[in-house]
């Protein structure tokens, strides 16, 4: 390769999306619930509302239901998956991993590698990225990447309104097994601190508008651009595109920016109805997408993660999509299965009140 095609990341074995699966908290809090509790019911919302994890639940158990979907999507034996990884940024054991626990939970061998994934918002796509490097180089037939988060935003700041709960899981194996095959892939990071929460404080700090242009609006579009020439295309050459969803006018701004019409991202774009789900927001868009996706559509998937940086893939659909065995659950079931709460019900569910 010369110039910057350099730097397209492609296996020497076709790699593809051969399961997989979403999970999403039935309960929701809608914006409005939260503006009126910090500000009289004024200023509106930037989502319609978001989802919110139960008592019972947490990025573990989350996991474990979205692991399940992708395993029956894929309708293989799970003892037949080599490695278990989780990225997210609210695991919730500072040492312990989840992918053990997930691993365990849904019946693989003990003979696996399993890993904690860490890169704020992009620590499934990095997951999901390494994957494909794992499996295209012929170590491993099958790898289980997820994305999954629980909402950690600081009551009253602007990122309770957004910061949901949920994910999703890929299921990584050959091309020829795939539902979706991916067709080239990129990374863009650098050193950009619009996002940060130190050991020990319990809530992520961010630096306001200087999240946008700087941070997420420069690392997707570099990522995507970068993508798309190396690989010889332009929007028009996608059926679909899906982007990180911290709310929903940064993605449908971006994909403008980029040359994708609304219609273009309507499928994958989720942040109104279950809001910001961090390490699976990207992931849990793509899985709407192939829930309805034909044969032949190709889609362009890229995340973002504070600090900084964006992962950017090329997919196309498989013939295989049209016969996949149904999910538990599809991802349209998790939105429609809602039930709504108040302030106070998601601050006891979310354990809001600190000493």
């Amino acid at each position: 390769m010369t110039g910057e095609t350099k730097w397209l990341m492609q296996p020497d074995r076709a790699v593809g999306i051969v399961g997989y699966g979403a999970y999403i908290p039935r309960y929701r809090l809608p914006g409005t619930e939260i503006a009126r509790i910090w500000t009289g019911g004024n200023g509106g919302s930037p989502v319609k509302e978001k989802a919110v994890a139960g008592l019972d639940e947490d990025v573990v158990t989350m996991a474990i239901e979205a692991a399940r979907n992708a395993i029956v999507s894929a309708n293989i034996d799970p003892e037949s998956i080599r490695a278990v990884w989780v990225g997210s940024e609210s695991h919730p054991y500072a040492v312990k991993p989840t992918s053990t626990i997930v691993a365990e939970s849904i019946g693989t061998s003990p003979n696996i590698q399993a890993a904690d994934w860490e890169f704020a918002c992009k620590a499934g796509s990095e997951a999901v990225q390494a994957a494909i490097g794992l499996v295209g180089s012929g170590m491993t037939q099958y790898i289980l990447s997820i994305g999954m988060d629980t909402a950690q935003g600081r009551p009253g700041d602007a990122l309770e309104y957004t910061a949901g709960s949920g994910g999703a899981a890929f299921l990584l194996g050959p091309a020829e097994e795939s539902y979706a095959a991916f067709l080239g892939s990129y990374s863009y990071v650098t050193d950009t601190p619009d996002f940060w929460r130190r050991a020990g404080e319990s809530y992520p700090s961010h630096g306001d508008r200087f999240t946008g242009e700087p941070a997420y609006f420069a690392h997707t579009i570099s990522a995507a651009s970068a993508l798309m020439e190396m690989m010889n295309t332009t929007a028009a050459d996608y059926d679909h595109a899906v982007f990180h969803q911290p709310n929903v006018k940064f993605p449908a701004r971006v994909a403008k920016m980029l040359g994708f019409t609304p219609e273009q991202i309507r499928a994958g774009l989720l942040a109104n109805e279950i809001g910001n789900v961090y390490s699976g927001s990207c992931m849990i868009g793509l899985t709407a997408i192939l829930d309805t996706a034909r044969p032949g559509a190709r889609i362009l998937m890229v995340s973002y993660g504070s600090g900084a940086g964006s992962d950017a893939f090329d997919l196309r659909v498989t013939e295989r999509i049209a016969r996949h065995p149904r999910a538990m659950y599809s991802t349209a079931d998790y939105i429609a299965r809602r039930t709504l709460i108040d302030y106070a019900t998601y601050v006891r569910y979310r354990d809001k009140l600190k000493d």
